[in-house]
């Protein structure tokens, strides 16, 4: 009788423990923090006792979670962070910063040097001349710009010979050698829509 009542309350322990949330039974994948491994269920106090009904057998077939779709997968690592906005919020933080023919930091930038600065923050390995970087990414049209494409106007020099980075609506950012710091300007503007040759986009 005594064994008959260890065995009762055993088993109902047992049934407890299911439905509260506590795991006995086996897990497919690893449990952050529960150590890596699969968690086994008991043995029964009385191995001629009947099997518990509100415990699964140890050989029941277990459905993944769903909630953990894709886990085994891993992320492909890119090449770089090409979001526009990323880009244009990292060129504003530069806003102020000296004009300095070939400067390639904040120390002083010129156009070039700017463009290639920003992008490398984000991982993106850009040339450092204007012509080279009018050859990067793909052309865009003047109605489709977004934030962080490159705008190119020919200034000084045939062909494209300046470049800057959008930042949304009619607005761009660049380091220009008049008035000598990184600063915003519209596209509209005379002098720039009268300039302006290409627009790219990389990606």
């Amino acid at each position: 009788m005594a064994r008959f009542i260890v065995v009762v309350i055993a088993a109902g322990s047992l049934a407890a423990c299911a439905s509260s949330g506590v795991v006995y039974t086996p897990r497919p994948f690893p449990i952050p923090g529960g150590g890596g491994g699969t968690t086994a269920l008991p043995a029964p106090a009385d191995p001629s006792a009947p099997p518990v009904a509100a415990n699964p057998p140890a050989t029941a077939p277990v459905v993944p979670p769903p909630s953990r779709p894709g886990r085994s997968t891993p992320a492909i690592p890119s090449g770089g962070n090409t979001d526009g906005y990323a880009l244009s919020g990292t060129a504003l933080s530069l806003r102020g910063a000296p004009y300095r023919d070939g400067g390639i930091d904040p120390s002083g930038f010129d156009c070039s040097g700017f463009v290639r600065y920003v992008y490398e923050q984000h991982g993106v390995a850009m040339p450092r001349q204007v012509r080279d970087q009018f050859r990067v990414g793909k052309t865009v049209g003047r109605d489709r710009l977004e934030p962080g494409d490159l705008v190119f106007f020919s200034t000084v020099a045939p062909g494209a010979s300046h470049v800057g980075i959008v930042i949304g609506g009619d607005q761009f950012i660049h380091a220009p050698s008049e008035r000598g710091v990184v600063r915003v300007e519209s596209l509209s503007q005379q002098y720039w829509a009268s300039r302006f040759v290409g627009a790219k986009r990389v990606s």
